[in-house]
């Protein structure tokens, strides 16, 4: 940073500082927990030679805080994919099913904005399409934050409800899914091309809130990749070249994630590995009749209280799928 030509490269200066800014946090935490630990060992020690209610409240007090900051840390170790720190570009489709899964949708999209403002995340809606009656046709978010993306990366694929249907008048249980699609937004350090005469663009009028310029002006777009199918939508911008710019980038992190899938599948083939990637896969499920219950189904990690997982307590699932995922790559 000292050097005279640092600023000469702004964007590359500031993912240094960034990053800098990351290690020097992961430092200090470690430094500050291992003060802690000492002071707690020290306030054992005096407990065990001479107790005091006083003193044993106190201590179980900042027991409990720091084994809270432990796990915070720990987290933060785990976090240590390639593009686990970037902001996360987030889809949901629901399923076959009409209302029924367009609502479970927009229960998703409820649930997941809430967990995003408990930690400080800012939400962009890139597109939004509503439901004919109720809830959500499609969805695709902007999750801006430090590790978004690498926390987020446990919701991809398949989540399925079952519940009494508030559509249904005969009162039956119904059983709706969504699909959740999750990628890094990358930054221009990744290179991937597209050429022009490989897309389709279409412009159309903004549906969504956002301002007076709304279903007056088609500056919405639509960018179809056409050598895979791949599908993007803009519609949160005020003008069409800002909502082109931000389909493309969508497009590009779609095209970098399709790359990588299928980096994966040959080496599994190779290994002989059975790996699931992408859509086909149901992960987890909200049961809230007969019974409550969530489960996900690829770490077997549970919990019988439905309400706070749908107002945004996913962090037990989180910590939970990244400790899975470690263990595959870990297994001894």
């Amino acid at each position: 940073m000292g050097d005279p030509d640092f600023w000469n490269d702004q964007q590359s200066a500031q993912q240094l500082i960034d990053q800098n800014n990351v290690l020097k946090e992961k430092y200090d935490s470690f430094n500050q927990l291992q003060a802690q630990f000492e002071e707690l060992s020290v306030t054992l020690e005096l407990l065990q030679e001479e107790p005091d209610d006083e003193l044993q409240a106190s201590f179980e007090a900042d027991l409990e805080q720091i084994q809270s900051q432990m796990r915070q840390y720990e987290l933060g170790q785990l976090l240590s994919g390639e593009y686990d720190s970037n902001n996360a570009i987030v889809e949901l489709h629901p399923g076959a099913g009409g209302t029924e899964s367009q609502d479970w949708g927009a229960m998703l999209l409820r649930m997941y904005l809430r967990w995003a403002d408990a930690h400080g995340f800012t939400v962009e809606t890139e597109d939004y399409q509503a439901g004919e009656e109720a809830g959500i046709k499609s969805v695709t978010l902007m999750i801006k934050g430090h590790n978004a993306y690498g926390l987020l990366r446990s919701e991809k694929g398949v989540h399925r409800l079952v519940r009494i249907s508030p559509f249904d008048s005969a009162g039956r249980r119904h059983t709706s899914f969504c699909s959740v699609d999750v990628m890094p937004e990358l930054d221009g350090s990744i290179d991937i091309e597209v050429r022009t005469e490989d897309l389709r663009v279409d412009v159309f009028r903004s549906s969504g809130a956002g301002g007076q310029h709304i279903n007056k002006t088609s500056s919405a777009v639509r960018l179809t990749h056409l050598p895979t199918g791949i599908v993007v939508s803009s519609q949160a911008q005020r003008s069409q070249l800002q909502n082109r710019e931000t389909a493309m980038n969508m497009l590009k992190a779609k095209l970098y994630q399709k790359e990588q899938e299928e980096q994966a599948k040959k080496a599994a083939a190779i290994k002989g590995e059975q790996l699931e990637i992408g859509w086909g896969s149901q992960i987890r499920s909200y049961v809230f009749h007969p019974y409550t219950m969530v489960k996900d189904h690829r770490t077997n990690y549970e919990t019988g209280n439905g309400q706070a997982v749908m107002d945004g307590d996913l962090d037990p699932f989180m910590y939970a799928y990244l400790q899975w995922q470690l263990s595959q790559k870990n297994p001894n």
